[in-house]
């Protein structure tokens, strides 16, 4: 019988200061904290929280309007972690992305104990989606990248921009009804594949259905600075 991994210390990594945490601490993250990420009023004083729980490191959401995405190293299994969701820290390397308002940030969790290799098939966590292959147009990739322009170039690590739909419906040379049509397309194809947060409804802004949208995209690999250049070819409103 294989042993589980002893509980060694947690690094987090957030624009290139790393904050150590032993076991047997809570560490908190939020607009106050062991890591105060920024003074955004749209951000929680605590919103996540580290801490050991039965012998295993844990991830926890201890906000109340904010949700955050969680991916492996390689980006092949993400979780969107909900307000009162928690969720195993599995892997050797995982990375946190959220939004506040406008703003996304994104911070990484290093732990010594190596539960999960994501190179073997079929490894996932109970509240994760291994991440299915997408197909996307050429305007709907130029969406995606237009709003994730600003956190795929950010100029301060850490921490960039989405823009508003007019804005990205500007830098696209689109109609509002054209951007807002393949948007729509866009969130409903990953809605169909199990993303979740994509899917509106009552009460649901379009911004916090955007930040989402560029949160998967980036935590997944679905697009990367690489492709920015597409940008540059837009203009066009038809595939």
């Amino acid at each position: 019988m294989t042993s589980a991994p002893a509980i060694g210390t947690l690094t987090v990594d957030f624009i290139g200061e790393e904050y150590v945490v032993q076991p047997g601490d809570e560490f908190t993250i939020g607009r106050e904290g062991d890591l105060s990420i920024d003074e955004n009023p749209y951000l929680h004083r605590h919103f996540l929280r580290l801490a050991v729980e039965y012998d295993m490191w844990w991830l926890s959401n201890v906000g109340s309007l904010l949700s955050a995405t969680v991916s492996d190293g390689t980006g092949q299994v993400q979780a969107w972690l909900a307000p009162g969701a928690r969720l195993p820290i599995v892997f050797p390397v995982m990375h946190v992305m959220f939004s506040a308002g406008s703003t996304t940030y994104d911070f990484t969790i290093r732990t010594e104990a190596d539960w999960f290799n994501t190179s073997t098939s079929g490894a996932a966590l109970s509240s994760a989606t291994t991440v299915m292959p997408v197909t996307l147009t050429r305007t709907q990739r130029q969406l995606v990248l237009a709003l994730a322009e600003g956190v795929l170039t950010q100029s301060v690590p850490g921490r960039g921009a989405i823009p508003a739909s007019a804005d990205a419906a500007k830098r696209l040379g689109w109609s509002m009804t054209t951007f807002n049509r393949k948007l729509d397309n866009v969130c409903d194809k990953l809605d169909k594949l199990g993303v979740p947060g994509l899917r509106g409804g009552p009460g649901r802004l379009a911004t916090g259905r955007r930040a989402r949208l560029v949160e998967y995209a980036i935590a997944s690999h679905l697009v990367s600075v690489d492709d920015l250049p597409l940008l540059d070819d837009a203009g066009s409103e038809s595939d």
